[in-house]
């Protein structure tokens, strides 16, 4: 079963933020089309705030990720401050990579938020025998 199957089925609650949404704007028509197969009731919709972009900030003045990596840093900190149970993301460069995950989650802890469960679809993919 796959990760959307999981979101489709409702087993599974897809949380997207206004930040995803508008990355997809620029996506091909088949890509969005796999978010437009989720059920709405199965999609939980959450906001970039000014208090995630204050956390984003941090992660870059600490040395997270660099400037370029903005909107990595936004999704995590949105992510962070709406408690999410788990960030899923190929992006092994900037966020499901374990040096940046224990950059993020060192900030994160610092600053009196939670941890932050970041994998790859793989990893939470509920595999029956």
């Amino acid at each position: 079963m796959s990760l959307f199957d999981t979101f489709k089925s409702g087993s599974t609650i897809l949380v997207i933020s206004n930040l995803t949404i508008a990355e997809l704007e620029s996506a091909p028509q088949a890509v969005r089309d796999i978010l437009l197969s989720v059920p709405i009731d199965h999609i939980e919709f959450i906001e970039f705030t000014e208090e995630a972009n204050d956390l984003a900030d941090t992660y870059l003045q600490e040395g997270v990720v660099s400037k370029k990596s903005r909107v990595d840093a936004q999704h995590i900190a949105t992510a962070t401050i709406s408690r999410v149970d788990v960030l899923v993301s190929w992006n092994f460069k900037h966020i499901v990579n374990l040096e940046r995950i224990h950059g993020y989650n060192s900030v994160n802890l610092r600053l009196g938020y939670p941890i932050l469960e970041i994998r790859t679809p793989i990893e939470v993919i509920d595999y029956e025998d």
